[in-house]
């Protein structure tokens, strides 16, 4: 296993998306990442990227998957593309998968067959799933209890009620830049009353820069400011959030 620190402890971005077009210096946000980073496919582009990605970065692990944006250009050989690397040692878990019908409800049938057809494809290979729900949450869930599969539920923005049944079927609960917002304070409070051996942390890097830099392009390392507001919230050391979300990264994604 490929260790380096932040101070005492590595910090582990277990969703992130370093896509070339959003980063000019992509092998610079790499390199001086101290950690693992997990990096999340979409599409067919961004699944070839990261299986670049994680041939050429020891501290690159993946995720391929069709997110529920991106249906439009579906094809036999997206799928075939998923299953031919699905057991690639540095591929952790298909996704970004799931439900969105935030922009795009009139799709909802067609995105419960293709999220089901990804879980069902995890089930077979048991990989883990990375979840990404959107005004979807009760769909989300009754789909994902049907298989025998865990993973996280990405960029959680529901209640604790939903929170406690996805812990349940043994989902971990993804949290990122979100949780540092002024406005976040129903996720504080999950956060605050869930056990953290059930969260794992992530940045959704390019995207959701925590305080104190929003506004500006998220990147990876900053997993370790929603570590710090973790560590306020519950008031425990950053030390020890980074010790109990890292195992449960590397227990669910087998790093």
């Amino acid at each position: 296993m490929w260790y380096n620190f932040f101070g005492d402890t590595m910090i582990i971005d277990t969703h992130c998306h370093l896509n070339y077009e959003d980063y000019e210096n992509l092998e610079d946000i790499i390199n001086n990442m101290n950690g693992i980073m997990i990096a999340s496919g979409c599409d067919d582009k961004s699944n070839k990227e990261v299986l670049d990605l994680t041939k050429k970065y020891k501290n690159v692990y993946g995720t391929l998957g069709i997110h529920p944006e991106n249906l439009e250009d579906i094809t036999d050989s997206s799928f075939e593309l998923i299953e031919k690397n699905i057991n690639n040692e540095k591929i952790v878990a298909v996704g970004e998968i799931g439900l969105d019908y935030y922009y795009s409800s009139d799709t909802k049938e067609k995105q419960k067959e293709i999220f089901e057809y990804q879980v069902k494809l995890a089930e077979k290979y048991n990989k883990p799933v990375v979840v990404h729900s959107r005004e979807a949450i009760q769909d989300t869930y009754d789909i994902l209890k049907k298989y025998k599969v865990n993973g996280t539920i990405h960029c959680f923005n529901s209640s604790l009620e939903m929170a406690k049944e996805f812990i349940k079927l043994g989902y971990k609960i993804g949290v990122g830049g979100v949780l540092t917002f002024k406005n976040a304070k129903k996720l504080q409070e999950i956060v605050e009353q869930i056990d953290l051996e059930n969260i794992v942390l992530e940045t959704d890097s390019p995207y959701l820069t925590p305080e104190p830099f929003r506004g500006k392009k998220n990147n990876p390392s900053n997993v370790y400011y929603v570590a710090l507001k973790v560590a306020e919230i519950k008031n425990i050391s950053v030390d020890d959030v980074l010790k109990v979300t890292n195992d449960n990264a590397i227990k669910l994604y087998k790093l």
